[in-house]
């Protein structure tokens, strides 16, 4: 059964907490413990059942009703299975949001429809602009709240959509609906009886798959090298693709070539190994593997370069420079950087653009940038292998950007 990874994304308090406990809670996802917790947790705090509190498992997040931790849920179909990522709306979550939203396949955006779009709409959907997602659904929530009307629904659908379009989104669905109520969530409401569009479990059903990894050409990181008497085996995780014994391989960036002569995993016998596991690998002829390493095909080799344009989102408080050097994480490489150039700033909630060729990068703001590194290292563009695509700026041992390569 195939498995679909999406994201809910929004501002906070337009209602994604509440919108995944729905959705667990009308798919019968739920056991009858966890609701017989949310009841009286509900209780306790004096309020109706909220089906937020199926997510927010956190004391903290339950007292200030938001969500700090981006959350894993899983629920299925008869058609598949889904694992729904809940990420945070409070812009003190952006780096947790960013995390969330690079995993996934799909997005909802949630909006209430009262409030219409703010500041972390626009902060989240430019995040699915950069991370290239082009399954979008759109969800008006808290139609109760209007009276269900179609004339309100309609304006504020439009004002969204005119927004997306200006970021390269282009939604397959719109849909109104009220996740406290039910309402076209798993069935069609009864309350808009002028809707005639898909529920939002039926749109999610009408999502497209991607592509299998292990259809992908190989991409194997490689974590560590174990030595022991009489081998040394390389430890990783194969990204993409498939490998297995007797396959000619290559390893970069010193571009040694050689045959895989055995998998190693624990407790087992195998002989190969597919996307997604971690494994160890030992090489027909001796040659230099170390952390940082990525294994693939000969003729299918992934990017060696030293210079590579990117979107970086910057999440310090503390600016960011021109020519800083600073420490970029790709995978399981490692190496000091440079931004070269800042072809751009940009305000990430109004998307305005603040300097052209600019000289430093603010709180909050999202930078088109030139990084050159200090040697070079093995990438691809975020929509052919994320894994080779993402990476993350460090500074003083702190996380202080999140990037993704375009070319």
């Amino acid at each position: 059964m195939e498995t679909i990874h999406f994201v809910i994304v929004g501002h906070v308090d337009h209602g994604k907490s509440t919108l995944i406990g729905r959705l667990l809670y009308d798919t019968n996802s739920l056991s009858h413990d966890k609701i017989d917790e949310v009841k009286m947790v509900s209780k306790d705090l004096g309020t109706k059942i909220e089906f937020a509190y199926l997510l927010d498992h956190l004391e903290e997040e339950r007292q200030q009703k938001i969500t700090i931790e981006t959350t894993q849920t899983f629920f299925k179909t008869d058609k598949r299975q889904y694992v729904i990522i809940d990420t945070p709306g409070h812009v003190e979550f952006v780096k947790n949001m960013i995390t969330g939203a690079s995993q996934a396949e799909a997005a909802i955006l949630i909006v209430d429809v009262q409030e219409g779009v703010r500041e972390q709409t626009k902060r989240h959907s430019y995040i699915l602009s950069l991370l290239d997602l082009k399954q979008v659904i759109v969800v008006l929530n808290k139609m109760d709240l209007i009276g269900y009307n179609q004339e309100h629904f309609d304006k504020v659908k439009d004002d969204i959509e005119r927004f997306l379009a200006s970021i390269n989104i282009q939604p397959t669905h719109y849909i109104p609906i009220c996740a406290m109520h039910s309402d076209n969530v798993v069935k069609k409401s009864t309350n808009m009886p002028w809707y005639d569009g898909l529920t939002v479990l039926e749109s999610l059903e009408s999502l497209k798959a991607s592509i299998p990894d292990e259809n992908k050409p190989l991409i194997m990181t490689i974590q560590d090298v174990y030595k022991f008497v009489d081998k040394r085996i390389a430890v990783g995780r194969v990204e993409t693709g498939m490998i297995k014994k007797g396959d000619e391989i290559k390893i970069l960036p010193d571009a040694q070539t050689t045959k895989v002569n055995s998998i190693e995993k624990y407790l087992e016998d195998v002989d190969k190994s597919y996307a997604g596991e971690c494994i160890g690998i030992t090489t027909t002829e001796p040659v230099f593997l170390d952390r940082g390493n990525v294994v693939c095909e000969p003729s299918k080799e992934p990017y060696l370069t030293d210079t590579f344009k990117a979107n970086v989102f910057w999440m310090s408080k503390k600016d960011f420079n021109k020519e800083e050097k600073i420490i970029l994480r790709c995978a399981t490489q490692e190496i000091s950087c440079s931004i070269k150039k800042i072809e751009e700033r940009i305000d990430s909630s109004s998307l305005d653009i603040l300097e052209k060729d600019a000289s430093k990068l603010c709180n909050l703001e999202v930078g088109e940038v030139i990084i050159k590194t200090k040697k070079p290292i093995v990438i691809k563009p975020f929509n052919e292998i994320q894994e080779l695509g993402r990476f993350v700026l460090v500074r003083d041992e702190n996380i202080c950007a999140g990037g993704i390569i375009r070319a």
